[in-house]
């Protein structure tokens, strides 16, 4: 168990050291040799797109997160996310961000276009998300956040 657990350790400290080395060339505007490593393709896309690394995403205090990488323009919203890891990734999480700056920025997600890409294991799963399903994630978030805030102030009344 202790060996697992140091493997752990270890995979979460690489994982957090590459997003901080992506960041840093997307601020120094450094693009890496192009080949088909999953770090150079999630870096030369999101300078190549311009795109912001690490943005926080906030609603309230209760929904929140950080994106990887994301952009906003000409009416499309651009959401990558770099997996180090190798278990399967899901795009839900790209989704949850995408509601999450809809809400943030009071955009109603089917007037847009929404891009989702996840960077994992050399290859690249793109995905162009629903707005009714970001839509039904928007209208979760407001409805879990108004219970939450309501627990907080003593209203049981659920």
């Amino acid at each position: 168990k202790l060996i697992n657990s140091y493997t752990n350790h270890l995979a979460v400290q690489r994982g957090t050291e590459l997003h901080a080395f992506a960041k840093r060339c997307n601020d120094l505007h450094i693009k890496l040799p192009k080949t088909k490593q999953t770090l150079n393709m999630f870096v030369n896309d999101i300078l190549g797109f311009g795109m912001r690394s690490e943005q926080p995403l906030f609603y309230s205090r209760n929904a929140f997160g950080t994106a990887d990488a994301i952009s906003f323009k000409n009416d499309t919203l651009k959401i990558f996310d770099l997996k180090t890891g190798t278990t399967p990734a899901s795009m839900r999480q790209l989704e949850l961000y995408a509601a999450l700056f809809c809400l943030e920025h009071n955009i109603p997600p089917t007037e847009i276009g929404i891009n989702l890409r996840i960077y994992q294991s050399n290859d690249i799963t793109e995905k162009t998300a629903d707005g009714e399903v970001i839509k039904e994630l928007v209208n979760l978030y407001r409805e879990y956040d108004e219970l939450i805030e309501s627990l907080r102030n003593g209203k049981n009344d659920i």
